[in-house]
């Protein structure tokens, strides 16, 4: 057995002299083991956000996206996108052609952003699991084109769930001058139906802006015929992600960014991964100030043991072997404090994910979820032991270092 592991060991759980001692390693492991349970939670709730907002635009967002990166639009038979609609492991591929327009009904107006699918749009996305009506999911019909609006954008319009008249829908025309005699000239003017139904991301960028409708109105009504804003895409099931995405970037070349459901909704993540960075920043330094205790606990054991480093130094150990039993110390009592937090921390959030005991307060039922999401990832539970055994490591080397009996010759 190592020997200053073993006699650390000792020190740590055996009886001190002075009491006060044990009480303070003990409150050193629960300071360390409290912080480090802070951090598993905290951490664990921003994941927990972060899923529920992945898995609200997995509704609405396509798994792959592909749009060009100079202009709003590209060429529908550009043969680069031809190329990647026709990979092996592409399952659906839809063209949209989607912009800004006008939207009135009755006395109410709106700027929105008018979306053009094809019809397989829903075998690409989850889109029929979120809408809200008791009509069907349908975007044209002979010569008329259907309007989907999100369920806040139906609000503030006025429209209700199924509206009786059309929504005109206006865009500017893109050659010509405008006519101060006559501006409505200036614009393309088109109406949508009500399909009877209305969508719910639950997300105010789609449900408040966002009317979805066939992608012949929209390109007629931005003067887009042949073009297309993305090509949208799902792969087929087992399919290497990573893999195809780096055969469509390589396709892509320059001309095309190739954008996964997270990039597709870069800022609202980013601004996630941002939080969650200075909630661990945050709860690393209350750790620090927690390992304080450590450096009190040694520092009395140090003083506690000077007539048995006297001995163990009669007895032949080196000077390092002595340092050794005191790191060791230090060290055990963050190794504990570690295991102790985690498990401690990985219990609530269970409890958290099976009963959900703390709720989002006064917003409980007005939001997705009633209670605080929570998501363990493995990686993070990682990453918080080896930030505790860091810290932990780091402030036993002041005690040591500073507080040993010196020699005598």
């Amino acid at each position: 057995m190592n020997f200053p592991f073993y006699i650390a060991r000792r020190y740590l759980f055996s009886r001190k002299s002075t009491h006060a001692i044990n009480i303070i390693s003990g409150i050193s492991a629960v300071g360390v083991a409290v912080a480090t349970m802070a951090l598993v939670v905290t951490l664990s709730v921003f994941n927990g956000f972060h899923d529920l907002v992945a898995s609200l635009f997995t509704s609405f967002d396509p798994q792959l996206k592909v749009v060009p990166v100079t202009g709003k639009t590209a060429p529908a038979d550009d043969p680069v996108l031809t190329a990647i609609r026709r990979l092996p492991q592409v399952e659906v591929a839809t063209e949209t052609v989607e912009d800004m327009a006008l939207a009135v009904y009755g006395d109410r107006q709106a700027m929105i952003t008018l979306k053009g699918v094809e019809d397989n749009f829903d075998s690409l996305t989850h889109i029929t699991e979120i809408l809200i009506g008791d009509g069907t999911y349908e975007l044209h019909a002979a010569d008329l084109s259907y309007g989907i609006p999100g369920i806040r954008l139906a609000e503030i319009l006025g429209t209700g769930i199924t509206y009786n008249s059309p929504i005109k829908i206006y865009a500017p025309r893109r050659e010509g001058q405008l006519s101060m005699s006559d501006p409505t000239d200036g614009f393309t003017e088109d109406e949508l139906y009500s399909p009877g139904v209305l969508f719910n991301v639950k997300q105010a960028k789609y449900d408040k802006n966002y009317i979805l409708t066939n992608i012949g109105m929209a390109r007629s009504l931005f003067d887009q015929q042949g073009m297309v804003s993305a090509l949208e895409l799902r792969l087929k099931p087992g399919s290497d992600f990573n893999a195809v995405k780096a055969e469509m970037k390589r396709l892509a070349g320059e001309r095309y960014h190739v954008l996964d459901r997270f990039e597709q909704q870069e800022d609202t993540f980013k601004i996630m991964k941002v939080e969650k960075l200075i909630a661990y920043i945050f709860l690393t330094f209350i750790l620090i100030v927690a390992c304080f205790n450590i450096i009190g606990s040694l520092s009395m054991l140090i003083i506690d043991k000077r007539d048995d480093v006297v001995t163990l130094r009669n007895l032949g150990a080196t000077e390092r072997q002595i340092r050794s039993i005191f790191l060791f110390e230090g060290r055990m009592i963050s190794a504990i404090g570690a295991v102790v937090g985690i498990t401690a921390g990985l219990v609530l959030c269970w409890l958290q994910q099976t009963y959900g005991l703390v709720g989002l307060g006064r917003s409980s039922g007005s939001f997705v979820v009633d209670a605080y999401p929570v998501s363990v990832h493995p990686d993070d539970i990682a990453l918080i032991f080896l930030t505790v055994l860091a810290v932990g490591f780091v402030s036993v080397w002041y005690p040591v270092r500073s507080m040993m009996p010196k020699k005598k010759v």
